[in-house]
């Protein structure tokens, strides 16, 4: 079982940056592959960063040279650090595992998943 949990979220100006931070419970979270995801208000759950359990990342083309996704596992922690955030970045964002590491795009790939966090970018 893995627990996690988000922080960071909050209301920043367009081009301002926040960070996400999600912390994991558990002793094999290194084996985990990692997600971000994030769901605007009467939209579907989209995939935003994925990181493999070896580093590797993918990030969607909207987000790309803006958010980066890392991975600190002695902390059992991902991050999301977006900067020039624009007002269409506004969502929940959640944090998600994958036993298998696939770096799946998709919701299903992922059995575990934390509450989630606000952002809002404000024009």
């Amino acid at each position: 079982q893995v627990q996690l949990v988000e922080s960071g979220g909050g209301l920043v100006q367009a081009g301002g940056s926040l960070r996400l931070s999600c912390t994991a419970s558990g002793r094999t979270f290194s084996s985990y592959g990692m997600a971000w995801f994030r769901q605007a208000p009467g939209k579907e759950r989209d995939i935003v960063a994925a990181i493999s359990r070896s580093g590797g990342t993918y990030h969607v083309d909207s987000v790309k040279g803006r958010f980066t996704m890392s991975r600190d596992n002695a902390k059992n922690a991902v991050y999301l650090q977006m900067n020039s955030l624009k007002p269409e970045d506004t969502a929940v964002y959640y944090c998600a595992a994958d036993r298998q590491s696939r770096m799946a795009g998709v919701v299903s790939a992922y059995e575990y998943w934390g509450q989630g966090t606000q952002v809002t970018v404000s024009s």
